[in-house]
């Protein structure tokens, strides 16, 4: 069986930007993975951080059933997810103990530290997935089954400097949107903090605003959600796009991208 594990890095990032994806690959017989690197314990205005770590692994945990995805706790806290050696081997050995087919992670440009920190450690993991004398923590043996990185959309379609991101891919998640939202609304905590700290009124609302307007890039979907496949060095054949094949016509390569990659910087 495939599979494929999604790499965020608080509770409620896989629901924004990657679930839809997610659960068209489990109806077509994946086997799916959901981590989050935070505990989410600063995500509330009104609970110490203890506590908020506690109620927010217990919502990742019903989002990841509501999304048929097996469960890995966290390992670092927000705002403290730094590529460094202790996380690249905590997530080195989760990489080996799931050999993914694919994954799912932040975009390399992204509003926020923690997003790409994310990004670079899944990259990294997945990279010495396969090198032997890399040890992990704990201690997990070496796979070398191929593996394709694809990077999601940044929060608000932009960089840290304002720029449009544009996806190299769209997915159409139309048919899977209400299960997208049911799996957001397991993060029930974050209701009115993302209101009060970053300005997201509601975040059902932010969710389904974000994937019209991917649906809208793509100038054919209703809801969509969009992706950048990583070079393949290190990974993979230069021709795997496993969802490309898996997903058939809820994916659609957006050819303006692609013929923007032979631009010069």
């Amino acid at each position: 069986m495939p599979t494929v594990i999604a790499i965020a890095a608080h509770p409620d990032d896989i629901e924004f930007v990657m679930a839809g994806t997610l659960l068209l690959l489990a109806e077509a017989g994946w086997e799916l993975h959901y981590l989050n690197l935070s505990t989410g314990n600063l995500g509330s205005t009104t609970m110490p951080p203890a506590q908020t770590a506690r109620v927010r692994r217990k919502e990742a945990r019903a989002a990841a059933r509501e999304l048929g995805a097996t469960w890995h706790p966290p390992f670092c806290n927000d705002v403290e997810i730094f590529y460094d050696t202790r996380s690249l081997r905590r997530l080195g050995a989760i990489i080996r103990d799931v050999a993914p087919d694919v994954v799912l992670t932040h975009s390399p440009q992204d509003y926020m530290e923690d997003h790409m920190n994310t990004c670079r450690l899944a990259v990294s993991a997945a990279f010495v997935r396969a090198m032997r004398g890399y040890r992990t923590t704990p201690a997990r043996r070496a796979v070398e089954t191929p593996v394709t990185i694809y990077h999601a959309n940044p929060h608000g379609l932009r960089d840290g400097l304002r720029r449009r991101v544009h996806p190299g891919a769209f997915v159409d998640t139309s048919s899977v949107h209400a299960r997208k939202q049911a799996a957001l609304e397991c993060h029930r905590s974050q209701h009115g903090f993302l209101d009060v700290t970053q300005g997201m009124s509601s975040y059902l609302r932010t969710m389904d605003d974000l994937s019209r307007e991917v649906g809208r890039m793509s100038g054919r979907f209703r809801h969509a959600e969009g992706w950048r496949r990583h070079l393949h060095w290190g990974y993979c054949d230069p021709q795997d796009d496993p969802l490309r094949t898996a997903l058939g016509r809820r994916h659609m390569i957006n050819a303006a991208y692609e013929r923007s990659l032979d631009d010069a910087p």
